[in-house]
């Protein structure tokens, strides 16, 4: 216990000020920084809700999938996950209203198999095209059909 507190101490030390947010995150595993620097490639698609409608909705249908928010900020629009409980794979979803009733919706994630996954999950729910045979913990609907 002794090493870690010894190794955050000195990674505070050594990042400066502007950084020690981000590096304690980042050591802890819930860091954003590399979920904004990848929205330039970020999945989008645009949907006819307004802002804070479309955030609940997406954090239902992430509910219903089993995957695990660790960050949801408003004020950033973002809200970032693992996959799953088991999944550790890190996914952001950035939200931007772009005029009344409506929302851009950007996937990020340094994983193509996460961006893709969480970005056709959320854009079928938003559209009402949510599989019912999705069962919790499984992003895809096919692999439910499989197993049960």
């Amino acid at each position: 216990m002794y090493m870690l507190y010894t190794f955050l101490f000195l990674t505070i030390l050594l990042s400066g000020c502007a950084q020690t947010k981000e590096v304690c995150k980042g050591v802890l595993g819930v860091s954003t920084e590399v979920l904004e620097d990848g929205r330039k490639e970020a999945i989008k698609k645009e949907f006819n809700y307004d802002l804070i409608t479309c955030h609940n909705k997406i954090r239902s249908i992430l509910k219903i999938a089993g995957s695990y928010i660790y960050c949801d900020d408003l004020q950033k629009d973002i809200l970032a996950l693992y996959i799953s409980g088991e999944d550790t794979t890190p996914v952001g979803i950035f939200l931007t209203e772009t005029g009344k009733e409506k929302t851009l919706v950007e996937v990020s994630s340094p994983s193509i198999y996460g961006k893709e996954s969480i970005s056709k999950l959320v854009f079928e729910g938003l559209a009402g095209n949510l599989d019912p045979a999705l069962k919790k913990g499984l992003t895809d609907a096919d692999k439910a059909k499989k197993e049960y």
